[in-house]
């Protein structure tokens, strides 16, 4: 009797060697669907009536939360996707969608890119620069949080809908809100309705004129963080989302009933690849946040209940998550638990023994950039795990370091030896949106692919096996719980004050963002009475988001230079981090001099060191107190932490 042939979609995938033998097989070869709506109906096909998403309303009401089986939402991406066809969304017409993460949204995004293209933008920006975005995308319809979901959301939504003369702006409603809905303001030109009263009068069969996309069609514009000046919108074809989607997915730690938590809102690329369309693609049960996500600080407090109720199997989020849960106490069965994934920034080796120790679950680290679509490198369980790594070169995406010239020439660097990373291969996207017109967007990478390969801006080396260890972000950006946040927003915000001769901005190391914000200016001579009280309200007013606002302005006499006299943010990083230890040890009445606590980089990230301390339970005040920063540090005397 023959032996049953292995499945080509889902080949072994659980430990480093596995790679060489899954790529024996070509890709193309694999029989992946073609795009994300192959994968919806697929699994309306194969699953129809298992649940396929369960959406909570929020933490004190995570037990009531509404679920939709694969075949139910396969008819919400249906109604609404011939609603947007009804309102003019062509191939190559881009949805906007301004709004948390609610009931509909996924239905909404997955209709967007069956219908045109999603163009999700983070609805806490300022209108301008949501109009800039969706503007540059072509964004001819708007999907927005309602006034019950997010006030400032909708009235943002309302502005840039009637200033890009949108068609049609729809509506979303919080979970489980109560009828009836309130009545939505009009807007002169632009039809408004609720998405959900919309929709319900649509056929929940695609009417003729909605064309299915190709694998070639772009899927998705998603906004990035940028490295210098406004965000750029990244552009995403439907091949790039199911390859890496697949990527993800492939891993065969879970069994085919293991249900997802997501938490990270929808305009970022991990919450559509990992969380929507890696369970979509084997048919798995995820269960989403309310509209806060990870930041509502309610659902820490009830997060192993809701483990523990819908057998979570796996999660994804950023460091500050898990250094967080480290310090909620085990109050329910958590042995559903099989792994937890961390990307977004760098996993600081104590947040990762402190989440371990307490819970027994391992994290699995991976690396990842929107232009390369989600994620890049992944690493493994325990006894497959090389913790200074950032994780393995995923199946089919090559790697490799090179050195950039000045003069924009590219050289491949030996194996091992660092240099800038770059990635190749099917999941790289084909530029960013840089205008739009009649026929469609307008798509250059800025230089940033150079014969298919992707600088991805951050300093690597690659080991013969495809695994990556990073040396520091080539890029200055701020990540503030796994949000990207470009400094020269921040920097330009207070270079319009008429007192800013210069400034500079860098993440502070905070215990419940992982960085935060804080910027470093010059003043001009003779200035008196600007302070930085002011000028953080200044900059405040300024900035293109809340979350850019500096937590601290400190003025300084000068900016530090490099030794070519360039501007240079290393000082300051330190600075930072120094200031954030000293103002965390004050917090609980222990008090050094600014020389007595030192800061230093080594392996590109800064680490801390402290007075030598020989009173064992002063050690273990201090180590408890800085343990949440993610940093690492050590007494003088001895101790590293």
């Amino acid at each position: 009797m023959n032996a049953p042939q292995p499945d080509p979609l889902w080949p072994a995938y659980d430990q480093p060697g596995d790679l060489k033998t899954i790529e024996s097989l070509a890709l193309e070869d694999r029989g992946l669907p073609g795009t994300t709506y192959d994968v919806l109906a697929r699994a309306a096909t194969l699953w129809p009536d298992r649940p396929a998403l369960t959406v909570l309303p929020s933490a004190d009401q995570w037990a009531c939360g509404e679920t939709v089986g694969f075949g139910q939402l396969r008819d919400q991406v249906h109604r609404i996707a011939n609603l947007f066809h009804q309102h003019g969304v062509r191939r190559t017409t881009a949805v906007g969608l301004l709004t948390p993460n609610t009931g509909l949204l996924p239905a909404a995004l997955l209709a967007a890119q069956l219908a045109g293209i999603a163009a999700p933008v983070n609805p806490s920006l300022a209108a301008a620069h949501a109009e800039r975005l969706l503007g540059l995308g072509g964004a001819r319809i708007l999907v927005a949080a309602g006034p019950e979901l997010d006030p400032d959301a909708w009235r943002t939504a309302r502005t840039v809908a009637a200033s890009l003369r949108c068609s049609a702006l729809f509506a979303l409603r919080p979970v489980g809100a109560p009828d009836p809905a309130p009545a939505l303001e009009p807007v002169e030109g632009v039809e408004v309705a609720y998405l959900h009263v919309a929709a319900a009068a649509q056929p929940t069969e695609l009417r003729p004129g909605v064309v299915p996309p190709k694998a070639d069609d772009l899927a998705a514009y998603f906004h990035t963080g940028g490295t210098t000046g406004a965000p750029k919108l990244a552009a995403h074809t439907h091949a790039n989302e199911v390859t890496d989607a697949w990527m993800i997915a492939a891993n065969s730690l879970l069994e085919p009933d293991s249900v997802l938590f997501a938490g990270l809102p929808l305009f970022h690329v991990n919450a559509l690849v990992v969380t929507l369309l890696g369970p979509l693609l084997r048919g798995r049960h995820t269960v989403w946040t309310g509209p806060l996500g990870y930041r509502e600080p309610a659902l820490f407090k009830v997060f192993w209940k809701i483990v523990e109720h819908f057998r979570i199997a796996t999660l994804s989020a950023v460091p500050t998550v898990y250094a967080g849960l480290a310090r909620v106490p085990l109050d329910a069965d958590i042995t559903s638990l099989r792994f937890a994934i961390v990307g977004a920034s760098p996993l600081p080796p104590a947040v990762r023994e402190a989440f371990e120790d307490h819970t027994g679950v391992p994290l699995c680290q991976g690396y990842g950039l929107t232009e390369a679509t989600c994620g890049s490198a992944r690493s493994f369980l325990r006894e497959h795990q090389r913790p200074e790594a950032a994780g393995q070169r995923m199946p089919y995406q090559q790697v490799k370091t090179v050195r950039i010239d000045s003069d924009g020439q590219w050289h491949d660097l030996p194996e091992g030896e660092p240099g800038i990373l770059a990635v190749g291969g099917p999941t790289v996207f084909p530029g960013y949106v840089v205008g739009h017109d009649d026929t469609g967007a307008r798509l250059d990478t800025l230089g940033t692919v150079r014969d298919g390969w992707l600088d991805t801006g951050d300093l690597a080396r690659v080991d013969p096996d495809g695994f990556i260890y990073l040396l520091g972000r080539a890029k200055d950006l701020i990540i503030r719980g796994g949000h990207n946040i470009d400094p020269a927003v921040i920097e330009d915000a207070l270079l319009a004050h008429p007192d800013v001769t210069g400034a500079s901005a860098v993440g502070r190391p905070d215990p419940h963002s992982g960085e935060v914000p804080v910027a470093y200016v010059t003043l001009s001579p003779g200035t008196t009475g600007t302070g930085p009280d002011e000028l953080i309200a200044f900059a405040a007013r300024h900035v293109p988001e809340r979350a850019a606002a500096p937590k601290d302005v400190i003025v300084l006499s000068a900016l530090p230079l490099t030794d070519i006299g360039k501007p240079s943010k290393v000082p300051l990083r330190l600075d930072s981090t120094r200031r954030a230890f000293s103002s965390a040890l004050a917090d609980i009445g222990i008090v050094y001099a600014d020389e007595q606590i030192r800061c230093d980089l080594a392996g590109g990230r800064p680490v801390v060191s402290l007075p030598p301390a020989s009173d064992p339970d002063l050690r273990r005040r201090i180590a408890g107190q800085l343990a949440p920063y993610g940093v690492d540090w050590a007494f003088s005397d001895f101790g590293s932490y």
